[in-house]
């Protein structure tokens, strides 16, 4: 098979309807557009969603929910998924999105004590549990906390 073999499947393919082409072509005079009224016209038409007046759907659903401007987005880490690094290593915001424990870069990190450490890890984040803190510096580790971004 060569590209220049390649033609439609027949009977997908129709013939474009040429209108205002005289009226010999069935086509010709008012172009398909029928006698008069809106639709006739250039420029004719309704926008979408328009129901002849009726109040339109988008206008009669009820509104739901809200958006609230001051929300802080929070990527929840468990100590257990930690575990991935190695002893010694440094973890920050940045060394979490390459591994793909967070996604977002900018979202705020709070590491929770879920699970158990096992190495000495310099986690640094943007927030930590209690437990967490605990069980960071009990495997010998550091819980650095980082200034929230504006």
């Amino acid at each position: 098979m060569k590209l220049d073999d390649l033609k439609p499947a027949p009977g997908s393919t129709k013939k474009q309807k040429r209108v205002g082409r005289g009226d010999g072509s069935g086509h010709g005079k008012t172009s398909c557009r029928g006698h008069k009224g809106q639709r006739a016209r250039s420029g004719g038409g309704t926008r979408p969603g328009f129901e002849g007046g009726q109040m339109p759907l988008q206008r009669r659903l009820p509104k739901r929910g809200f958006n609230n401007p001051f929300k802080v987005d929070v990527a929840v880490i468990n100590l257990e998924q930690l575990e991935v690094f190695s002893s010694g290593s440094e973890v920050s915001p940045d060394v979490l999105l390459e591994k793909g424990l967070v996604r977002g870069k900018n979202r705020r990190i709070k590491i929770l004590g879920d699970g158990a450490l096992s190495k000495a890890l310099t986690i640094k984040a943007h927030g930590f549990s209690s437990r967490a803190k605990e069980k960071i510096e009990a495997a010998g580790g550091k819980a650095e906390l980082i200034a929230a971004h504006a």
